[in-house]
C-alpha cells in the first residue's frame, strides 16, 4: 500500500467512524475543509448549509467540477469493523437514530481529498478544478440548497461536472450505466383525525387517523404504477397505545426511469389521497434522471480505460441522485467495492462492507484520470466563450 492510500484509509476510516445526518454535517465538512485546505486549496464552508467548495486554478481554461457527498443514513452498522459507526444523531422527526456511512460517501470524501492533493501538486494542466462537498444528498436537496447559495456565481459555473458512486461490483472496476441514475421523489403522505384519549374514542368522540393512514398505505401498495415503483418506507404515529393521535404519517419514495413517470405515480398517489378524508401529500423532494453528456463520456470513458484497464457497461438502476440539479454538462460513473472473498453487502443497508484499499486506488485514479482529461481537451468538450481566468466568476449557465 503507498503512502498516499494508507493516508487516505485513515482518512475514510475517521468519516466512517463519525457519520452524520443530512443537515448536521459539521464535523464532516470541517475534515474535508482542512484535507483540501491542506493540499494547497482555497476553501469556502457554508455554501448551501455545510457544503464546502476548495478551488485549485492555473489560468485560462475549463471550469471543471468534482463532486462528493458529506452526509450518511439513519441505518445501524453492522459490519463488525473495528471503526464500525456507533454513532447516534436526532432526526427531523425527534427521534434517536442510528447514523452510519451505509452507501459509502465517506469514500466519496477520501477520494476527493486524494484527487485534490494530486491536482495540487502538478502544474501539468489548464484551467479551474471546483472541490465540492455537498450536504444532503440523502434527502435529495444538498444540490439546490448550493446552487440556491450562489455556488456558481461565486466559484464559475462548471463546463463540466465529474461524479461517482461505489458499487456492489467487484472492487476497482470501473462502470457507465444508461441512464446513471434513475428519476425520483420523496413524499410524505399525512392523514389528519381528532386526538384524544381512547376513552373520548370509545364514545366515537375522536376520528383516529391511523386506520385512515394504514388503509391508504395498503391502497398504495396494492396499487400498479406501469412505469414507476413506489416504495412506503416510513410510518408514524403517536407516542402512547392509550392515547388517539392528531395526525399519522407515512414515507413514500417512487423512483422511474424518467421525470415524467414520477410524476405521473405522484399525480396518482395524489388521487387516492383525496379519498380519504384529513389526507394530505406533500412531495418532499423531486429530481429528474441523470444523463451523461456525450462527448464529454466518450473523452472520460478514454482516459479510464487508460488509467485503469477494463471497463463496462451496466444496466441502469433505480437508484436516484441529486447530481442531474447541477444543469450543466457531466459525467457519472461507478466505482466496484466488493472484496475477492466475501459480500459487499447492499448498499443503504447496515451490512454493506465496502473493500477500502482497491476502491480508495481505482476511485482517486478515476476522478484524477477524468479531470485530466477533461482540462486537456477543452476545443472537444467545452465552448472556449466560456473560459475564465484566474480569480474570475462565471456567470450561471
Amino acid at each position: 500500500m503507498t503512502d498516499e492510500l494508507r493516508d487516505l484509509a485513515i482518512f475514510r476510516a475517521d468519516l466512517h467512524a463519525h457519520p452524520e445526518l443530512s443537515h448536521q454535517e459539521s464535523r464532516t465538512a470541517g475534515r474535508l475543509a482542512e484535507r483540501l485546505a491542506s493540499a494547497g486549496c482555497e476553501v469556502t464552508t457554508g455554501v448551501g448549509g455545510h457544503g464546502v467548495v476548495g478551488r485549485l486554478s492555473r489560468g485560462d481554461g475549463p471550469v471543471v467540477m468534482l463532486r462528493a457527498e458529506l452526509d450518511a443514513l439513519p441505518v445501524k452498522e453492522e459490519s463488525g469493523l473495528s471503526y464500525a459507526s456507533a454513532a447516534t444523531a436526532t432526526s427531523p422527526g425527534g427521534r434517536t437514530v442510528p447514523v452510519s456511512h451505509a452507501c459509502g460517501h465517506d469514500l466519496h470524501l477520501a477520494c476527493l481529498a486524494g484527487v485534490a492533493g494530486r491536482l495540487a501538486a502538478s502544474d501539468g494542466w489548464r484551467g479551474t478544478v471546483l472541490l465540492v462537498g455537498q450536504p444532503a444528498e440523502e434527502t435529495l436537496d444538498g444540490a439546490a440548497a448550493m446552487l440556491a447559495d450562489g455556488l456558481y456565481e461565486r466559484f464559475g459555473t462548471p463546463d463540466v461536472a465529474l461524479a461517482q458512486h461505489v458499487s456492489p461490483f467487484p472492487a476497482g472496476l470501473i462502470a457507465y450505466a444508461d441512464p446513471p441514475t434513475a428519476a425520483g421523489a420523496e413524499l410524505r403522505l399525512v392523514v389528519r383525525g381528532d386526538g384524544g384519549h381512547v376513552t373520548r374514542h370509545a364514545a366515537r368522540a375522536a376520528r383516529n387517523p391511523v386506520p385512515a393512514l394504514a388503509a391508504l398505505v395498503h391502497r398504495i401498495d396494492g396499487t400498479a404504477f406501469d412505469e414507476a415503483t413506489v416504495t412506503v418506507g416510513t410510518l408514524h404515529a403517536g407516542e402512547r397505545p392509550n392515547v388517539v393521535p392528531s395526525v399519522a404519517e407515512a414515507g413514500l419514495t417512487v423512483r422511474a426511469a424518467t421525470l415524467d413517470a414520477v410524476d405521473r405515480a405522484v399525480a396518482r398517489i395524489t388521487r387516492l389521497a383525496g379519498e380519504y378524508a384529513g389526507a394530505e401529500v406533500t412531495v418532499v423532494s423531486r429530481v429528474p434522471q441523470g444523463a451523461n453528456d456525450p462527448v464529454a463520456t466518450a473523452t472520460v470513458r478514454k482516459a479510464h480505460e487508460a488509467a485503469l484497464g477494463t471497463v463496462v457497461t451496466a444496466p441502469g438502476g433505480a437508484a436516484c441522485e441529486d447530481f442531474p440539479l447541477y444543469g450543466v454538462p457531466s459525467v457519472y460513473w461507478y466505482v466496484g467495492a466488493a472484496p475477492r472473498t466475501g459480500r459487499v453487502g447492499h448498499p443503504h443497508t447496515g451490512t454493506f462492507c465496502p473493500d477500502p484499499v482497491p476502491t480508495l486506488r481505482a476511485g482517486v485514479t478515476a476522478l484524477h484520470a477524468a479531470a485530466l482529461a477533461v482540462l486537456a481537451n477543452p476545443s472537444q468538450i467545452t465552448s472556449p466563450s466560456r473560459y475564465h481566468g484566474r480569480g474570475a466568476v462565471a456567470e450561471p449557465g
